[in-house]
C-alpha cells in the first residue's frame, strides 16, 4: 500500500512539472517586425495555381512566358511580397503550385498575380484564399538561401 502512494505521489509530481508551461521564447522585437499578432501568427493570401485555359501556345511561347514566370517570382520574393512558392508533383486535379503572398487582402494578391506572366497568358489560373498562418513563414528565404547549393 504504502509502495502504491509513493508511486502515485511521483506520477502526480511529474503530470504537475510536465504540465507546467516550459520557458516562453517570446522576441517582441522579431514579432514586431513580422507583423506578427499576440499569437505569432498574420495574414497571408494562399493562391493555388492550376492549369489555365491556353492549351495553343507553342512550346517556345511557353518556355519563354515560364521564364518570365519564374523571374517575376524571384522579384516578388525579393520584394518580401512573396513568402512561399513552389510546384506540385504530377498530380490528376491539374493543381501545378502555390504561392502564399505577404499581403492582407484579396485585392492586393490580385494586384501581384497580375504580374505574373504565365498567368496573364492565361497558361495557369490563381485561385486566391485568406489565410492565416505563422508570421515566421516570412523568414523561410533567409533560411532556403542558407540550404540551396544551386539556384533555379
Amino acid at each position: 500500500m504504502k509502495k502504491s502512494i509513493v508511486l502515485l505521489v511521483f506520477l502526480f509530481m511529474n503530470v504537475i512539472v510536465f504540465s507546467q508551461e516550459t520557458d516562453v521564447k517570446f522576441d517582441e522585437n522579431l514579432a514586431k517586425s513580422l507583423n506578427a499578432d499576440d499569437y505569432g501568427m498574420k495574414k497571408y493570401v494562399f493562391c493555388l495555381l492550376k492549369s489555365g485555359t491556353n492549351t495553343t501556345a507553342t512550346k517556345e511561347e511557353t518556355k519563354k512566358l515560364f521564364e518570365r514566370h519564374m523571374a517575376n517570382i524571384g522579384k516578388l520574393a525579393k520584394e518580401g511580397k512573396l513568402v512561399v512558392a513552389g510546384p506540385f508533383m504530377k498530380n490528376d486535379k491539374n493543381y501545378r503550385g502555390i504561392y502564399v503572398f505577404n499581403v492582407a487582402t484579396i485585392d492586393e494578391a490580385k494586384v501581384l498575380v497580375a504580374t505574373d506572366p504565365a498567368i496573364s497568358a492565361n497558361l495557369l489560373e490563381a485561385e486566391l484564399i485568406p489565410w492565416y498562418a505563422s508570421a515566421a513563414l516570412q523568414e523561410t528565404l533567409k533560411i532556403h538561401e542558407k540550404i540551396a547549393k544551386k539556384k533555379m
